[in-house]
């Protein structure tokens, strides 16, 4: 989703492949197009990318205008600290709110987060208030105008905290609720409504 999500708010056209997990053959289709076996994969040319920090680093670069980080070094750093951080930690919260989009006439299980789960969501919307009251002054994400770093944290705020109903107040409702109206998020979680491809091992 985020390396999408991030793609999708430049405007540029790409080709989209979806290829179907947990199936006999979804290993030997994704290592068709990545040696690393993983996706999401990028393609441009010869070139292939298949890390979603990696790809949307890529994004940042070859599409300058986009704006996708913060122009202030300063709060550059601080996004790129934020998305390394969702990159490689959270892990309770994953394990415990994996991640859902659910339908809006489909019934949200119910899931009770645990203790070190808690101290994840704890976290994250303290960063959310964080970095929204020191960068968010030029708009409603968290360095103003949408960036990767909002594109890293939409499947925290769509695909957990939306769909299990983690309650969430103040500074990071507001964020969460523009994040979801997002034009490109909004894109998704349409996509994802209407999705008919299932994967067993992870439903």
């Amino acid at each position: 989703m985020r390396p999408w999500v991030a793609l999708k708010s430049t405007g540029v056209p790409f080709e989209e492949q979806v290829i179907g997990l947990d199936l006999p053959d979804s290993a030997e289709k994704i290592r068709r197009v990545s040696s690393a076996g993983r996706v999401p994969v990028l393609l441009d040319g010869a070139l292939t990318i298949w890390d979603s920090l990696a790809i949307c680093e890529y994004l940042s670069e070859t599409l300058p205008a986009a704006g996708l980080w913060p122009k202030d070094p300063s709060a550059r750093a601080v996004a790129r600290s934020a998305c390394a951080e969702m990159h490689s930690s959270f892990s309770a919260l994953r394990n415990d709110l994996p991640m859902r989009i659910y339908p809006p006439s489909q019934r949200v299980p119910s899931c009770t987060p645990g203790e070190a789960a808690q101290k994840d969501i704890a976290r994250i919307t303290a960063l959310f208030e964080e970095l929204r009251g020191r960068f968010g002054q030029e708009g409603p994400y968290l360095f103003g105008r949408f960036s990767i770093a909002d594109a890293f944290y939409a499947p925290v705020a769509v695909g957990r905290f939306r769909s299990y109903g983690v309650p969430v107040s103040g500074v990071a409702k507001d964020y969460c609720e523009a994040l979801v109206e997002h034009p490109a998020v909004a894109a998704w979680v349409s996509d994802a409504h209407h999705e008919t491809l299932r994967a067993p091992l992870h439903e």
